[in-house]
């Protein structure tokens, strides 16, 4: 069976988790950069509903990101990232599903966008969309830090998982904006499991493979196909 290839662009959360995941479990990947060709008939043939990441392994080709860490989790040996516990299975699962549906439609859709990606293309922030997010950041800032609180070093508790993977891209990309810089220090359980995910050898591993952050160009159509209007 040949490794496994990721499908994406560098600076994708989403792309990330799934990068994050196999470097962890020590899998052996390549990386095939779609940013020359999205949305065009290459990418779409991977992936029908114009996003990332995508992995093919051998003959089977999976989309959607919570499918391909799983998959990753189960096809290969390395360190299990997902709990035994069938309760703590579940506390994973709903994490997962809070990332998808509050973390990084905040953090990443709105505000990060804004901050960095738009701008990067002189195209101006929209400053009712940041408005908008960043309540519902805090909120979610808030709730990871009761989470936190009970002194583990991981979400789950003592052993990290898949739903700590899934937080981190988007709470690195968030700490590049000036929300993000202004509104950490307010959670010390969060910061401190931060600094031991962004010091992990996992995630320093992965870091030093990525290029450079330059512009993403063909986020130039978000600002009109699905940019949020407020």
């Amino acid at each position: 069976m040949p490794d496994p290839i990721v499908y994406g662009f560098p600076r994708s959360t989403y792309v990330n988790i799934v990068r994050l995941v196999l470097t962890h479990k020590d899998v052996p990947y390549s990386f095939h950069d779609l940013e020359a060709v999205m949305g065009k008939p290459e990418h779409l043939a991977l992936h029908p509903f114009n996003r990332v990441p995508i992995l093919q392994h051998g003959g089977l080709t999976i989309y959607e990101t919570s499918a391909i860490a799983s998959y990753v989790d189960e096809a290969f040996s390395g360190p299990r990232l997902t709990p035994q516990d069938v309760g703590d299975r579940a506390r994973m699962n709903q994490w997962i599903s809070a990332v998808n549906s509050y973390y990084y439609p905040y953090m990443i859709y709105h505000v990060t966008h804004e901050r960095l990606v738009f701008p990067e293309l002189g195209i101006a922030s929209d400053e009712k969309v940041v408005a908008h997010a960043l309540p519902k950041v805090e909120l979610g800032l808030a709730v990871l830090e009761r989470e936190l609180s009970h002194g583990r070093d991981y979400l789950i508790g003592a052993e990290i998982t898949l739903a700590d993977f899934f937080i981190l891209p988007s709470t690195f990309a968030f700490s590049l904006t000036e929300e993000g810089r202004k509104m950490y220090p307010q959670f010390p359980a969060f910061c401190r499991w931060r600094e031991r995910m962004e010091s992990l050898p996992t995630t320093r591993k992965l870091r030093a493979i990525l290029p450079p952050r330059a512009p993403i160009d063909h986020a130039r159509e978000w600002a009109n196909s699905h940019r949020p209007k407020y």
